[in-house]
Order: structure tokens, then sequence, then C-alpha cells
């Protein structure tokens, strides 16, 4: 809704703007935050800041274009609904912080869809659309003396509300809880699930110990290349024995708490097999370490962090996320030195913390019949020796 129109353009003349620049302007959410950006060449960034500026402060929410939206995102419900991925990670979140906010699904409910109203629309943008709680980042040809100024002369009409993130938070925490959630559907060839631990939030010590953990346990994927010949001591005895036909480990954070597990497909007669693969690999993080794997893990953290950075959109979404998360950007030579001090103690320090007989949440869709139940992943969060 906030492309559709504002008192000072009307949707079409917002599409024309962007497109005689042969600008981009989109938008996306995650659990916890919402990003506006547009891409422009450097000489049409005040006219981008500007745009960014109306449609933040002075949106219309028509009713009639409100009516029309809401067959849009119910849509885009059934598109989601379709992403088996995204479908188990929204259960997944749903279990493992179940009637807090971090168990909804992004796009909501489709009750509140239907019912949206534009007071509702409203009532959000002035309360959660406020100076203190908003970040404006810029990459690229831009200066930072220009873009302050023009922020300063622009976002005038936002509330100076001191209402901050971890304010809403602790009026709401979110509460992991050791669960499962299961959808047991035949039609479907390979089945999918995803095991979890709680995780550590943005600011804990330990989350970069956890991004390292992470990359020891890896990735792997039958059609890709690597074959069984992977770092990863879970990804070749996955690879070896056959038993997915992908694997990913995840590492999610939140303001005050986050998700770390595997992301796993099979075969319905290989579930046994891969569950166990999954679970004694994960959980001998707190007991057999070598420095050879942790080297190679710090490695394939900060390769994969620079890759991401590789142009001026994850640029700013970095600053941007950073400066919410952290009050900061946190210079690279930090974040490596970070990296660099967590050792094969550090992260079996850090697994018995969160791994060792620690509660776990499960979401498995597909032909699971053959998914051990709950009992037996919760038996094996400590070391399994046979």
């Amino acid at each position: 809704m906030i492309f559709k129109g504002t008192e000072r353009r009307n949707a079409r003349e917002l599409e024309e703007e962007i497109e005689n620049m042969g600008g981009h302007l989109n938008a996306y959410t995650s659990r916890e935050q919402t990003t506006y950006y547009a891409k422009v060449t450097h000489q049409d960034v005040p006219q981008a800041l500007d745009i960014l500026s109306d449609i933040l402060q002075n949106s219309r929410f028509e009713d009639n274009r409100i009516s029309r939206e809401r067959d849009v995102i119910l849509r885009e419900m059934e598109e989601v609904e379709g992403q088996t991925e995204e479908v188990i990670f929204d259960h997944l979140h749903a279990t493992a912080f179940q009637y807090t906010p971090l168990g909804r699904t992004i796009l909501g409910p489709a009750q509140n869809i239907k019912t949206i109203t534009k007071a509702h629309l409203q009532n959000y943008i002035q309360t959660h659309y406020t100076a203190p709680r908003m970040v404006i980042a810029a990459s690229g040809a831009v200066k930072h003396e220009d873009i302050v100024e023009q922020v300063k002369k622009l976002f005038t009409k936002l509330s100076t509300d001191p209402t901050t993130t971890s304010q809403l938070v602790a009026n709401e925490p979110a509460i992991f809880t050791g669960s499962e959630v299961r959808m047991l559907d035949d039609d479907i060839p390979l089945a999918q699930f995803a095991v979890a631990f709680e995780g550590a939030s943005w600011k804990d010590p330990d989350s970069i110990a956890l991004m390292v953990m992470q990359a020891m346990l890896g990735s792997w994927n039958k059609t890709a290349g690597g074959g069984k010949h992977m770092g990863s001591e879970l990804a070749q005895r996955v690879g070896i024995n056959e038993v997915a036909e992908s694997i990913m480990a995840f590492n999610t954070n939140y303001k005050d708490t986050g998700l770390f597990g595997v992301y796993a497909v099979a075969k319905p007669d290989s579930l046994d097999d891969l569950s166990y693969a999954i679970m004694y690999e994960t959980t001998k993080l707190a007991y057999r370490v070598s420095e050879d794997d942790v080297t190679r893990a710090r490695n394939q953290l900060k390769s994969s962090l620079l890759l991401h950075i590789d142009g001026t959109s994850p640029v700013a979404e970095d600053i941007g996320r950073q400066l919410l998360t952290y009050g900061r950007r946190i210079p690279f030579a930090e974040l490596f030195a970070r990296i660099d001090a967590v050792d094969a103690s550090t992260i079996k320090r850090v697994a018995n913390r969160f791994i060792y007989d620690k509660d776990v949440a499960i979401a498995a869709m597909g032909p699971i019949q053959r998914l051990p139940d709950y009992n037996w992943f919760r038996r094996r969060t400590y070391w399994n020796r046979y």
C-alpha cells in the first residue's frame, strides 16, 4: 500500500517518476525489519530520497486500493504455501515461538488481511515508523554529508516517540518452546524437515561462535558440485551414505533470541539414517572438535561475509541492519578478529550451552511416517556413543 499513492503523487505518477529515472523502487519485510529501497544513478539520489520520504510520510491508503491489495496479498499467501521450504520455516517458527510475535508469519493470518482497514495502517505507521526506530542508509556514489542534509530537510514529519525495539520486545518477549509440528502428505514425493535449537540474539557474545558452527555443519546438495568430498563431516556422512537430497545448516538471529539447526530434504526411506546423522554431527560439536575443522569453517565464514556485500544494495542493507541491531557498523577488521578468536574450545563451550541436553523444535512435511518421534530427537541432544 505504501506505493499506491501519496498526497503529492498518485500511484501512476510514482511509477512513471521511477521509470523515467531508470531506477528501481521496492520493499521487503522480515520478521523484525521492513526495508524500503531505491536504486538509481548518482545524479538521481536527491529525487529518490524525496520519493522515499514522501511514501513513508504521506501515503494516502485509499479504501479502494486497500480492497484490491487484499486480493494481491491473499494470492501471495497461496504462492508461499507452494514453496515447501518457506512453509517448513514458517511452521518451525510457529512451534518454536508459539503464542509470541516471532511465531507469526510475515504475511500474517488471512483473517487479518481480509479485515485490515485504513485506520489499522495509519496506526501502524504512526506507532512503528518513528525517527528513533528508523535508519536511512546509502551506498555507492554518494557523499555522507549530502545525504544527511537531504534527510534533515525531507524526513520532518516522523514522530520522535522514543519507543524502541527493545521496549517492544520487552512487552512481548520471544519464548522458545520445545515442540513439533508434522504435516503428513503422501502426495509430496520427498520428505522435508527442520530440527532447531534455541539460538543466540544479535548481541549475544556467542553469536559469532554459532556462525562458525553453522559453517562447520555446512550444506550439501545432491545436484551441486563437490559430490561426497566436502569439508563438513555432516555433508560427508550424508553424501557417502546417500541419505538426503540436500541439507542446510541455518543460524537465524533476532533481537532477543535465535534459531540454530539443520533443514533437510530426503526420500522417505532415508529419514531414520538422515536424522541420526544430523543429531550425531550436531551434538558432537559439544564433545569432539578439531582445530582444522574450526579453521576451515572460520575461513568459509569470512569469505561468505565478504561475498555477501558484492554490490551497493547489500552494502546499504548491511549498514541499515547493523545500525538497527548494534547501533553502529562493525568494521570487518573487528568482525574478523572476533571470528578468528573462535577455537575448538570455544565451539565445545557454546555447543554445550545451546545444544547439549536442550529442547528442540521440529517442523516436518511430506511422507514423514519414518521420521523418528520427538522423544527420539530429544534423547540425542547428548552424545550418542554407538
